[in-house]
């Protein structure tokens, strides 16, 4: 499955076993002063033990770029679906040795 951006000419691939996509319902999120990383994780109800089941790796940059790419997108979902509510769940202490945060 190919898809291309005529703005810069980029071709992008997207294989089909990536395609399928990884379910999470938490993310944990460190950076250093050179990079950001996000680590999605699968919690289930009962189960002590949360999986990663993806990392991703990206620059300070880079990080901004999809933060602000991520806002645009739940700007534009809510003014056709409404309001996202946000539901508050248990605090989980997650640290891993740096600056971390949930999402």
């Amino acid at each position: 499955m190919e898809n291309k951006d005529n703005k810069g000419g980029l071709n992008i691939e997207l294989t089909e076993e990536i395609a399928q996509g990884v379910y999470s319902n938490l993310a944990v999120i460190s950076h250093s002063a050179s990079e950001f990383i996000v680590d999605f994780v699968r919690m289930m109800p009962g189960i002590p033990k949360a999986p990663v089941k993806s990392r991703i790796i990206m620059s300070p940059d880079n990080a901004k770029r999809l933060l602000k790419a991520l806002g645009d997108n739940v700007s534009k979902y809510e003014q056709v679906f409404g309001q996202i509510k946000e539901i508050k769940g248990p605090k989980m202490p997650m640290n891993f040795g740096g600056p971390t945060a949930k999402a």
